[in-house]
């Protein structure tokens, strides 16, 4: 059995977009080139700025949206496509928590029957053994049987994210995706939902995929970190090197934004500028206009991500690979 239960190589998602009904279309690539992997009951965190390409990367090894290029693999073998019943199948074994609970739930419909769902649309248990996994589920989230007679209104937002997840977990999934599953929750909630997310996973050995733009959360539940840029992959590594040591400019940038317990945010980098438009893209390293260390050689090559002598991959000309370290000789 391998140890990893998703691989993802090459993954590219390109969207066509018109800027009036008589314009030409032009195409707007979200996803460019993205390799990953995600080991049996760990965490790899996506970090990134708003369009960077984090939930569509979810989504495209979900199934849910079809990849312009590149391959899926889950448990060995590729993903079939959309739609099918083998696909339909496989979705048990993986499932999305969405960002927003409310939006999520269906309003009509008590929580006890959104949680029992999925066991319907699966087929799995009868009637009784369904209802008792109801049960079951709603504890294992924190949520009291009379929780399950309410409606969504009748929730906080906390209890709604809770009967979110246990609604994803009520088919036994091996893999999760974690699309910005608390960013709509207050902090404390948060801390209450990232906990839970980790006994669970311990407890029914799950592998996860946490997308979110708040690095203080991915750095406390990752095992490993993937940072995107304007749909590439620019660094990845364990959880501990990223935030004790970054070493991609655009990694600098945000792990230094991330407050320390009574320490002042004296070095932080402020970023100039946004983003690229992904119908735009800039030539050579994307980072590259905002880049206080670009040379001429970013400008005009594209960095691969190569990997280090210490278990990390960069895309940056300015990394030595032999060394891992960065490396700002000829800087203008």
């Amino acid at each position: 059995m391998s140890a990893d239960i998703i691989t993802a190589q090459g993954l590219v998602k390109d969207y066509a977009s018109r800027r009036g009904m008589f314009a030409p279309p032009t195409t707007v690539r979200a996803v460019d080139g993205v390799s990953l992997s995600v080991e049996r009951a760990s965490t790899l965190g996506i970090v990134g700025e708003s369009g960077s390409g984090k939930s569509t990367t979810g989504r495209l090894l979900l199934g849910i949206e079809p990849s312009s290029k590149g391959s899926i693999s889950f448990d060995g073998r590729p993903i079939p496509a959309a739609g099918t019943s083998e696909w339909r199948r496989l979705r048990a074994r993986m499932q999305l928590i969405y960002q927003d609970p409310l939006a999520a739930l269906d309003r009509r419909l008590t929580i006890a029957d959104q949680v029992r769902e999925p066991l319907d649309v699966h087929n799995i248990g009868d009637a009784a053994e369904r209802r008792e996994r109801v049960h079951e589920l709603l504890a294992a989230v924190g949520l009291r049987p009379d929780h399950g007679r309410s409606y969504p209104h009748e929730l906080s937002g906390g209890q709604r994210q809770r009967a979110v997840l246990a609604r994803a977990l009520a088919s036994r999934p091996e893999f999760l995706v974690c699309d910005e599953p608390v960013s709509a929750l207050d902090v404390s909630i948060q801390a209450q939902v990232v906990n839970l997310l980790t006994d669970l996973q311990e407890r029914f050995s799950i592998a996860m995929l946490f997308i979110s733009h708040d690095l203080k959360v991915v750095r406390n539940i990752s095992d490993r970190v993937a940072v995107m840029y304007l749909g590439r992959i620019v660094e990845e590594g364990s959880s501990e090197d990223i935030f004790r040591e970054p070493l991609h400019p655009y990694t600098q940038a945000l792990v230094s934004s991330v407050p320390q317990p009574g320490t002042p945010l004296k070095e932080r980098i402020i970023l100039q500028g946004e983003p690229p438009n992904p119908a735009n893209r800039p030539s050579g390293c994307a980072f590259h206009p905002r880049c206080r260390f670009a040379t001429a050689r970013c400008r005009s090559e594209t960095p691969a991500l190569k990997q280090t002598t210490d278990d990390r991959s960069v895309a940056c000309h300015l990394v030595a690979v032999s060394t891992a370290q960065p490396s700002l000789e000829g800087v203008v």
